[in-house]
């Protein structure tokens, strides 16, 4: 059985439109690309090769398939066994360019996924991809959160969780906090929400 794990920067107010540069994701009009770049250091990078080298297949959105596709290809030195992985693509229409192991579902999507959920192989990292993941979210497939919490608020953009997304508990796994000021924080689905009152 394997894990969904999405990982993905984010703002204190849960923004993770166009994370990497100004012209990454303008829809919208959004103007704040590159957001994560005065707060990278060496630590930060330790974590991101640490998570990203792990065995992995991917389950991307169409526009972060496209980002992802038009770079990646011939950067694999940057990212290890990145065009051998399978890409699993949530797309209505195909999108251009094709990837190398790329299948595309677009149809019954979310049996789809929990059809790759029940397979042998290994886990299935989710970057970005905002509407995909909260279609997860809101179908509660997804396993484990690998955030990278950056100290800004932004006000406007595509975010993590939105409209529909199911109540749920997660455990804190791992947290720590990068001479940059970045929070790295992992957490694992943990049954329902539980409520209580203070001082009972």
């Amino acid at each position: 059985m394997r894990k969904i794990i999405v990982l993905t920067f984010i703002t204190l107010d849960g923004v993770l439109q166009a994370p990497g540069g100004p012209q990454e994701d303008t829809e919208g009009g959004f103007t704040y690309g590159g957001w994560v770049v005065p707060h990278l250091d060496e630590r930060l990078g330790a974590v991101l090769h640490e998570q990203m080298t792990t065995p992995r297949d991917l389950l991307l959105g169409r526009k972060t398939y496209e980002i992802f596709a038009s770079y990646w290809p011939t950067h694999e030195s940057e990212w290890p066994g990145i065009n051998s992985a399978k890409k699993y693509v949530v797309a209505h229409t195909r999108p251009g360019p094709t990837w190398d192991n790329t299948v595309f579902i677009k149809d019954n999507v979310v049996e789809e996924i929990r059809g790759l959920k029940r397979q042998d192989g290994p886990d299935l990292h989710v970057y970005g991809s905002s509407g995909l993941s909260q279609m997860l979210f809101r179908h509660d497939l997804v396993d484990k959160l690998w955030l990278k919490i950056f100290p800004l608020t932004l006000g406007t953009g595509k975010r993590l969780f939105g409209e529909g997304t199911i109540p749920a508990a997660f455990q804190l796994t791992h947290t720590e906090a990068t001479p940059g000021g970045v929070i790295v924080a992992s957490y694992e689905r943990a049954g329902d929400v539980k409520t209580g009152t203070f001082g009972e």
